[in-house]
């Protein structure tokens, strides 16, 4: 029988040694340490426009119903004032959502609401996570975010003991903007969010100025 060696010379060495070298480059390229993207990234990056305008669809899924129940508006979120939350079915109401409080429309004036209840709590959240506001987020719930710029996702698990007995969990999706929020309620209850038409090239009308300011 005769037995073949593979004989390694010092060409097949020097080659054998650029070959690895490739495939260490390559992996480093595609590991996730080379390219992490990180909370403050995300920050920086929802917070970048000054101004948001979109609609939105909001579906309730409640356990003791068959279908949800849908609602749909427009929003617009400025970075220097808050949101403005204008339902347009199946009723009419405009919230406005602010570092003081929320406030609704009645007729031509703004009301505020109290601030210590679950749906005060879940609005200042949207306005937290549409404005970027991690260092905010935290203080209330652990974050994991998985994904890159262009497409990344964020779970939130809440820590306050009045969040915890509102929500198991929080998804969050995204790209450039925020695209849907999922809320799991702990009583098996869940809402998610569908921001659509996002555009972040229209400054702020006169009349959406008023809303703010008053």
């Amino acid at each position: 029988m005769t037995m073949q060696l593979n004989t390694i010379t010092p060409h097949t060495q020097g080659k054998g040694r650029s070959r690895l070298c490739m495939l260490f480059t390559a992996l480093l390229a595609f590991t996730p340490l080379a390219h992490a993207f990180d909370l403050q990234q995300l920050s920086e990056q929802l917070a970048r426009p000054h101004v948001i305008h979109g609609d939105f669809i909001q579906e309730k899924h409640l356990r003791a119903l068959p279908k949800p129940l849908t609602s749909t508006g427009t929003f617009v979120l400025a970075k220097d004032h808050g949101l403005l939350w204008q339902l347009k079915s199946p009723l009419q109401q405009d919230y406005r959502i602010t570092a003081l409080g929320i406030a609704r429309r009645e007729g031509t004036q703004w009301q505020m609401l109290p601030g210590k209840s679950a749906g005060a709590e879940q609005n200042r959240l949207f306005l937290a996570v549409l404005q970027g506001d991690s260092s905010g987020l935290q203080r209330d719930f652990d974050l994991q975010l998985h994904g890159q710029a262009d497409h990344w996702s964020l779970t939130l698990t809440p820590r306050s003991l009045l969040l915890k007995q509102v929500f198991n969990h929080i998804d969050i999706q995204g790209g450039k903007l925020v695209q849907r929020i999922e809320l799991h309620e702990t009583q098996g209850d869940s809402t998610l969010l569908k921001m659509l038409n996002s555009v972040s090239d229209q400054p702020l009308s006169e009349a959406e100025q008023h809303d703010f300011a008053q």
